[in-house]
């Protein structure tokens, strides 16, 4: 299943620098991993916020759900996910 993922982060203020950067850096390794196993599709920035916008490609709804809680950012994060389907006019013929 395609999901389309909004993700926004809050780092809380009081929050350790050296804490953080290996929260950010777990982060970049966990999201490499579900993007070479294909199943995070597109990671796109969204321009001037601390957030994203993704497509993933997963089984089912625990999948999705697996996949975000496991990442390393997860506790300050507002997720939006909507799941998608197939358009009749679209061109192209796989999901990526």
């Amino acid at each position: 299943m395609l999901y389309f993922v909004e993700i926004d982060v809050k780092i809380p203020d009081a929050i350790d620098p050296s804490r953080l950067a290996e929260l950010q850096a777990r982060e970049k390794i966990a999201s490499a991993e579900y993007q070479l196993a294909g199943e995070w599709l597109h990671l796109w920035r969204i321009a001037g916020k601390f957030g994203s916008v993704s497509v993933f490609n997963v089984p089912d709804h625990d999948r999705l759900h697996e996949v975000l809680s496991s990442l390393p950012l997860f506790p300050f994060m507002t997720v939006r996910v909507l799941p998608l389907a197939r358009h009749p006019g679209a061109l192209a013929s796989s999901p990526g």
